[in-house]
Protein backbone atom coordinates (compact mmCIF):
# COMPACT_ATOMS: atom_id res chain seq x y z
CA UNK A 1 0.00 0.00 0.00
CA UNK A 2 3.13 2.42 1.32
CA UNK A 3 4.72 1.70 -1.98
CA UNK A 4 1.65 2.20 -4.49
CA UNK A 5 1.32 5.61 -2.91
CA UNK A 6 5.13 6.21 -3.75
CA UNK A 7 4.51 5.25 -7.37
CA UNK A 8 1.50 7.56 -7.08
CA UNK A 9 3.77 10.54 -5.58
CA UNK A 10 6.64 10.11 -7.74
CA UNK A 11 4.27 10.08 -11.10
CA UNK A 12 2.43 12.98 -9.74
CA UNK A 13 5.42 14.79 -9.23
CA UNK A 14 7.09 14.10 -12.61
CA UNK A 15 3.84 15.38 -14.12
CA UNK A 16 4.19 18.64 -12.25
CA UNK A 17 8.17 19.00 -13.29
CA UNK A 18 6.65 18.06 -16.80
CA UNK A 19 4.24 20.51 -16.90
CA UNK A 20 6.61 23.61 -15.40
CA UNK A 21 9.29 22.55 -18.50
CA UNK A 22 7.07 22.98 -21.00
CA UNK A 23 5.84 26.25 -19.84
CA UNK A 24 9.35 27.44 -19.50
CA UNK A 25 10.63 26.17 -22.69
CA UNK A 26 7.32 27.80 -24.51
CA UNK A 27 8.13 31.18 -22.77
CA UNK A 28 11.34 30.83 -23.16
CA UNK A 29 10.28 30.31 -27.11
CA UNK A 30 8.14 33.48 -26.83
CA UNK A 31 10.03 35.46 -25.92
CA UNK A 32 13.05 34.85 -28.41
CA UNK A 33 10.87 35.04 -31.13
CA UNK A 34 9.53 38.42 -29.29
CA UNK A 35 13.59 39.33 -29.32
CA UNK A 36 13.43 38.22 -32.88
CA UNK A 37 10.65 40.05 -34.27
CA UNK A 38 11.85 43.26 -32.17
CA UNK A 39 15.66 42.65 -33.64
CA UNK A 40 14.01 42.58 -37.23
CA UNK A 41 11.84 45.67 -36.62
CA UNK A 42 14.57 47.02 -35.51
CA UNK A 43 16.55 46.26 -38.36
CA UNK A 44 14.05 47.51 -40.69
CA UNK A 45 14.24 51.01 -39.18
CA UNK A 46 17.59 51.33 -39.56
CA UNK A 47 17.30 50.48 -43.08
CA UNK A 48 14.69 53.09 -43.93
CA UNK A 49 16.48 55.51 -41.83
CA UNK A 50 19.76 55.18 -43.66
CA UNK A 51 17.27 55.33 -47.27
CA UNK A 52 15.86 58.76 -46.02
CA UNK A 53 19.28 59.97 -45.08
CA UNK A 54 20.28 58.88 -48.75
CA UNK A 55 17.63 60.39 -50.22
CA UNK A 56 18.17 63.47 -48.54
CA UNK A 57 21.46 63.76 -48.88
CA UNK A 58 20.79 63.33 -52.87
CA UNK A 59 18.45 66.08 -52.51
CA UNK A 60 20.24 68.25 -51.10
CA UNK A 61 23.21 67.78 -53.39
CA UNK A 62 20.62 68.45 -56.17
CA UNK A 63 19.70 71.60 -54.36
CA UNK A 64 23.80 72.65 -53.97
CA UNK A 65 24.29 71.30 -57.87
CA UNK A 66 25.12 74.44 -60.52
CA UNK A 67 23.13 72.38 -63.08
CA UNK A 68 19.39 72.98 -63.13
CA UNK A 69 16.61 70.18 -62.81
CA UNK A 70 15.52 70.77 -65.57
CA UNK A 71 17.71 71.99 -68.21
CA UNK A 72 14.73 74.10 -69.76
CA UNK A 73 14.56 76.46 -66.73
CA UNK A 74 14.97 79.70 -68.29
CA UNK A 75 17.99 81.97 -66.31
CA UNK A 76 17.62 85.52 -65.03
CA UNK A 77 21.11 86.98 -65.01
CA UNK A 78 21.69 90.03 -62.47
CA UNK A 79 24.26 92.40 -61.30
CA UNK A 80 23.78 94.30 -58.02
CA UNK A 81 25.38 97.73 -59.31
CA UNK A 82 23.62 99.56 -61.18
CA UNK A 83 25.43 101.26 -63.15
CA UNK A 84 25.73 101.81 -67.29
CA UNK A 85 28.72 99.93 -67.52
CA UNK A 86 26.98 96.97 -66.18
CA UNK A 87 23.68 97.08 -67.74
CA UNK A 88 25.68 96.54 -71.07
CA UNK A 89 27.66 93.74 -69.90
CA UNK A 90 24.12 92.26 -68.66
CA UNK A 91 23.14 92.73 -72.43
CA UNK A 92 25.81 91.16 -73.70
CA UNK A 93 25.67 87.95 -71.07
CA UNK A 94 22.52 87.68 -72.93
CA UNK A 95 24.13 86.45 -76.11
CA UNK A 96 21.56 87.91 -78.32
CA UNK A 97 21.56 88.71 -82.05
CA UNK A 98 19.19 91.54 -82.62
CA UNK A 99 18.43 91.89 -86.27
CA UNK A 100 16.26 94.12 -88.54
CA UNK A 101 14.48 97.13 -87.07
CA UNK A 102 15.69 97.24 -83.35
CA UNK A 103 13.09 98.67 -80.96
CA UNK A 104 13.52 100.04 -77.58
CA UNK A 105 10.48 99.39 -75.52
CA UNK A 106 10.66 101.51 -72.29
CA UNK A 107 8.66 103.60 -70.77
CA UNK A 108 9.40 107.61 -71.30
CA UNK A 109 7.16 108.39 -67.67
CA UNK A 110 5.42 111.16 -66.72
CA UNK A 111 7.71 114.58 -65.96
CA UNK A 112 8.65 114.61 -61.81
CA UNK A 113 8.47 110.34 -62.29
CA UNK A 114 11.62 108.00 -60.95
CA UNK A 115 11.55 107.02 -65.00
CA UNK A 116 14.84 105.43 -66.40
CA UNK A 117 17.48 107.99 -67.08
CA UNK A 118 19.66 108.76 -69.88
CA UNK A 119 22.35 108.74 -68.13
CA UNK A 120 22.45 104.70 -67.12
CA UNK A 121 20.59 103.72 -70.63
CA UNK A 122 22.01 105.42 -72.96
CA UNK A 123 25.51 103.58 -73.72
CA UNK A 124 23.54 99.91 -73.78
CA UNK A 125 21.14 101.93 -76.65
CA UNK A 126 24.58 103.48 -78.55
CA UNK A 127 25.94 99.96 -78.79
CA UNK A 128 22.58 99.08 -80.76
CA UNK A 129 22.49 98.76 -84.84
CA UNK A 130 20.57 101.70 -85.47
CA UNK A 131 17.87 101.20 -82.17
CA UNK A 132 14.19 103.14 -82.10
CA UNK A 133 12.81 103.89 -78.64
CA UNK A 134 9.10 103.00 -79.19
CA UNK A 135 6.17 104.23 -76.97
CA UNK A 136 2.45 104.38 -76.99
CA UNK A 137 0.44 107.22 -75.67
CA UNK A 138 -1.56 106.69 -72.15
CA UNK A 139 -5.50 106.35 -72.18
CA UNK A 140 -5.79 108.43 -68.40
CA UNK A 141 -4.76 111.23 -69.44
CA UNK A 142 -1.61 113.24 -68.23
CA UNK A 143 1.59 115.06 -70.18
CA UNK A 144 1.94 111.71 -72.81
CA UNK A 145 -2.11 111.85 -73.59
CA UNK A 146 -1.33 113.19 -77.15
CA UNK A 147 1.53 112.25 -79.29
CA UNK A 148 2.66 115.84 -79.67
CA UNK A 149 2.65 116.20 -75.46
CA UNK A 150 4.06 112.96 -75.41
CA UNK A 151 7.16 113.67 -78.16
CA UNK A 152 7.81 116.95 -75.83
CA UNK A 153 8.38 114.85 -72.64
CA UNK A 154 10.47 112.28 -74.76
CA UNK A 155 12.76 115.09 -75.72
CA UNK A 156 12.60 116.71 -72.07
CA UNK A 157 13.53 113.49 -70.45
CA UNK A 158 16.67 113.14 -73.12
CA UNK A 159 15.80 110.23 -75.28
CA UNK A 160 15.29 111.65 -78.32
CA UNK A 161 18.86 112.65 -77.67
CA UNK A 162 20.31 109.19 -77.40
CA UNK A 163 17.73 107.71 -80.54
CA UNK A 164 14.66 107.81 -82.38
CA UNK A 165 11.42 108.06 -80.57
CA UNK A 166 8.22 106.57 -82.48
CA UNK A 167 5.18 106.65 -80.29
CA UNK A 168 3.75 103.74 -82.06
CA UNK A 169 -0.11 104.42 -81.90
CA UNK A 170 0.03 107.94 -83.42
CA UNK A 171 -1.46 106.45 -86.33
CA UNK A 172 -4.28 104.18 -84.52
CA UNK A 173 -3.97 100.76 -83.65
CA UNK A 174 -3.97 97.28 -85.11
CA UNK A 175 -4.63 93.84 -83.88
CA UNK A 176 -2.48 91.00 -82.67
CA UNK A 177 -4.74 87.76 -81.85
CA UNK A 178 -4.79 86.32 -78.33
CA UNK A 179 -4.73 82.67 -77.89
CA UNK A 180 -5.46 81.08 -74.58
CA UNK A 181 -6.94 84.02 -73.02
CA UNK A 182 -9.81 83.75 -70.41
CA UNK A 183 -10.71 87.88 -70.67
CA UNK A 184 -9.16 88.77 -74.05
CA UNK A 185 -9.13 87.47 -77.67
CA UNK A 186 -7.63 90.61 -79.19
CA UNK A 187 -5.09 92.83 -78.03
CA UNK A 188 -4.43 96.34 -79.48
CA UNK A 189 -1.46 98.00 -79.88
CA UNK A 190 0.03 100.71 -81.55
CA UNK A 191 -0.10 100.55 -85.56
CA UNK A 192 3.34 101.25 -85.73
CA UNK A 193 4.71 97.68 -83.90
CA UNK A 194 4.68 96.02 -87.37
CA UNK A 195 7.41 98.23 -87.79
CA UNK A 196 10.09 96.40 -85.53
CA UNK A 197 11.27 92.90 -85.89
CA UNK A 198 13.58 92.52 -82.47
CA UNK A 199 12.56 94.30 -79.08
CA UNK A 200 14.80 94.89 -76.65
CA UNK A 201 12.20 95.62 -73.21
CA UNK A 202 13.93 97.64 -70.63
CA UNK A 203 11.30 98.15 -67.93
CA UNK A 204 12.02 100.08 -64.05
CA UNK A 205 10.57 97.35 -61.88
CA UNK A 206 8.44 99.39 -59.09
CA UNK A 207 5.05 99.43 -57.64
CA UNK A 208 2.01 100.18 -59.27
CA UNK A 209 -1.46 101.96 -58.02
CA UNK A 210 -3.56 99.49 -59.87
CA UNK A 211 -1.41 95.88 -60.87
CA UNK A 212 0.42 96.51 -57.52
CA UNK A 213 4.00 96.20 -59.19
CA UNK A 214 4.95 96.87 -62.98
CA UNK A 215 7.92 95.22 -64.56
CA UNK A 216 8.42 93.34 -68.19
CA UNK A 217 4.65 92.05 -68.41
CA UNK A 218 2.85 95.31 -67.54
CA UNK A 219 5.54 96.73 -70.26
CA UNK A 220 4.72 94.51 -73.06
CA UNK A 221 0.69 94.37 -72.23
CA UNK A 222 -0.40 98.09 -71.04
CA UNK A 223 3.25 99.24 -72.69
CA UNK A 224 3.13 98.46 -75.94
CA UNK A 225 -1.24 98.46 -76.05
CA UNK A 226 -2.54 101.69 -77.46
CA UNK A 227 -4.71 103.76 -75.98
CA UNK A 228 -7.56 102.34 -77.24
CA UNK A 229 -5.93 98.62 -75.82
CA UNK A 230 -5.19 100.03 -72.99
CA UNK A 231 -8.39 100.86 -71.79
CA UNK A 232 -9.57 97.60 -73.24
CA UNK A 233 -6.73 95.58 -70.85
CA UNK A 234 -7.78 97.48 -67.96
CA UNK A 235 -11.78 96.98 -68.52
CA UNK A 236 -10.97 92.73 -68.31
CA UNK A 237 -11.89 92.84 -71.57
CA UNK A 238 -15.39 93.81 -71.50
CA UNK A 239 -15.17 97.37 -72.95
CA UNK A 240 -16.45 99.45 -70.12
CA UNK A 241 -15.33 101.18 -67.84
CA UNK A 242 -11.55 100.73 -67.72
CA UNK A 243 -11.79 102.16 -64.10
CA UNK A 244 -14.36 99.97 -62.63
CA UNK A 245 -13.48 96.71 -63.92
CA UNK A 246 -12.93 93.19 -62.32
CA UNK A 247 -9.04 93.07 -60.43
CA UNK A 248 -8.41 89.63 -61.53
CA UNK A 249 -9.70 90.26 -65.16
CA UNK A 250 -7.51 93.61 -64.73
CA UNK A 251 -4.38 91.24 -64.16
CA UNK A 252 -5.48 88.19 -66.19
CA UNK A 253 -5.31 90.69 -69.20
CA UNK A 254 -2.49 91.97 -68.76
CA UNK A 255 -0.25 88.56 -68.74
CA UNK A 256 -3.02 87.96 -71.88
CA UNK A 257 -2.28 91.02 -73.88
CA UNK A 258 1.52 90.65 -73.34
CA UNK A 259 1.79 87.09 -74.49
CA UNK A 260 -0.28 88.05 -77.68
CA UNK A 261 3.05 90.59 -78.26
CA UNK A 262 5.85 87.86 -77.76
CA UNK A 263 3.56 85.39 -80.11
CA UNK A 264 3.62 87.93 -82.67
CA UNK A 265 7.24 88.85 -82.47
CA UNK A 266 7.80 84.81 -82.36
CA UNK A 267 10.42 85.12 -79.72
CA UNK A 268 12.16 87.99 -80.81
CA UNK A 269 12.74 90.00 -77.93
CA UNK A 270 14.40 90.58 -73.86
CA UNK A 271 13.72 91.81 -71.44
CA UNK A 272 15.82 93.86 -68.61
CA UNK A 273 14.61 95.16 -65.45
CA UNK A 274 16.10 97.91 -63.28
CA UNK A 275 15.44 97.75 -59.72
CA UNK A 276 16.43 101.38 -58.42
CA UNK A 277 13.85 104.27 -56.93
CA UNK A 278 12.02 101.52 -55.64
CA UNK A 279 8.87 103.29 -55.12
CA UNK A 280 5.01 101.79 -54.41
CA UNK A 281 4.03 104.02 -57.24
CA UNK A 282 4.33 103.72 -61.10
CA UNK A 283 6.25 106.34 -63.50
CA UNK A 284 3.08 107.06 -64.77
CA UNK A 285 2.49 109.06 -61.53
CA UNK A 286 4.04 112.43 -61.24
CA UNK A 287 4.29 112.79 -57.84
CA UNK A 288 5.52 109.15 -56.41
CA UNK A 289 6.19 108.54 -53.24
CA UNK A 290 9.32 108.39 -51.92
CA UNK A 291 11.13 104.58 -52.25
CA UNK A 292 11.58 103.55 -48.13
CA UNK A 293 14.08 100.64 -49.71
CA UNK A 294 17.14 100.21 -50.83
CA UNK A 295 18.20 100.00 -55.19
CA UNK A 296 18.96 95.85 -55.37
CA UNK A 297 20.20 95.72 -59.15
CA UNK A 298 19.82 94.80 -62.79
CA UNK A 299 18.04 92.22 -64.33
CA UNK A 300 17.77 90.26 -67.99
CA UNK A 301 16.44 87.10 -69.08
CA UNK A 302 14.19 86.00 -72.24
CA UNK A 303 11.49 84.97 -69.99
CA UNK A 304 9.48 87.78 -69.08
CA UNK A 305 7.41 85.88 -66.13
CA UNK A 306 10.68 84.57 -64.66
CA UNK A 307 12.12 87.75 -64.60
CA UNK A 308 9.25 89.44 -62.81
CA UNK A 309 8.94 86.54 -60.95
CA UNK A 310 13.00 86.99 -59.61
CA UNK A 311 12.67 90.60 -58.63
CA UNK A 312 9.13 89.91 -56.83
CA UNK A 313 11.31 87.21 -54.93
CA UNK A 314 13.90 89.76 -54.33
CA UNK A 315 11.77 92.43 -53.16
CA UNK A 316 10.29 89.94 -50.41
CA UNK A 317 13.88 88.90 -49.34
CA UNK A 318 14.97 92.29 -48.57
CA UNK A 319 14.20 93.57 -45.03
CA UNK A 320 13.34 96.96 -46.55
CA UNK A 321 10.94 95.67 -48.60
CA UNK A 322 7.79 95.91 -46.60
CA UNK A 323 5.85 98.92 -48.18
CA UNK A 324 6.40 97.25 -51.45
CA UNK A 325 4.79 93.95 -50.57
CA UNK A 326 2.07 95.40 -49.27
CA UNK A 327 1.46 97.51 -52.29
CA UNK A 328 1.59 94.25 -54.46
CA UNK A 329 -0.46 91.95 -52.57
CA UNK A 330 -3.24 94.54 -51.59
CA UNK A 331 -3.32 94.36 -55.62
CA UNK A 332 -3.09 90.62 -55.93
CA UNK A 333 0.15 91.91 -58.18
CA UNK A 334 1.13 87.61 -58.02
CA UNK A 335 -1.67 86.70 -59.74
CA UNK A 336 -0.45 88.31 -62.84
CA UNK A 337 2.43 85.62 -62.75
CA UNK A 338 0.18 82.89 -62.34
CA UNK A 339 -2.01 83.31 -64.91
CA UNK A 340 0.95 84.34 -67.13
CA UNK A 341 2.44 81.13 -66.35
CA UNK A 342 -0.83 79.39 -66.40
CA UNK A 343 -1.30 80.83 -70.14
CA UNK A 344 2.49 80.00 -71.46
CA UNK A 345 3.75 83.22 -71.19
CA UNK A 346 7.07 82.18 -69.52
CA UNK A 347 7.85 80.16 -65.94
CA UNK A 348 7.85 81.54 -62.07
CA UNK A 349 10.44 78.79 -61.70
CA UNK A 350 13.62 80.08 -62.54
CA UNK A 351 17.61 80.10 -61.81
CA UNK A 352 19.44 83.22 -61.05
CA UNK A 353 22.61 83.78 -61.66
CA UNK A 354 25.10 86.70 -61.43
CA UNK A 355 27.38 88.04 -63.52
CA UNK A 356 29.56 90.07 -60.70
CA UNK A 357 33.04 89.01 -59.76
Amino acid sequence: MKRKRLVLLMTFAMAVMLFFGCSQTKDSESNNRERLESDVQQTENTEHTELTLTESDNEQDDLNSEEPADSNTPVVYMTAEISPEKLVELYETLGASPEGNIAVKLSTGEPGSNYLRVDLIGDLIASLDNPTIVECNTAYGGARANTAMHYQVAEDHGYTAIADVDIMDENGSMTLTVTGGSNLTENYVGVNFANYDYFIVISHFKGHAMAGFGGAIKNISIGIASAEGKSHIHSGGTGGNMWSGEQDAFLESMAEAGKSVVDALDGNILYINVMNRLSVDCDCDSNPAEPDMHDIGILASFDPVALDQACVDLVYSAADGQSLINRIESRNGLHTLEHAESIGLGSRTYRLESIDD
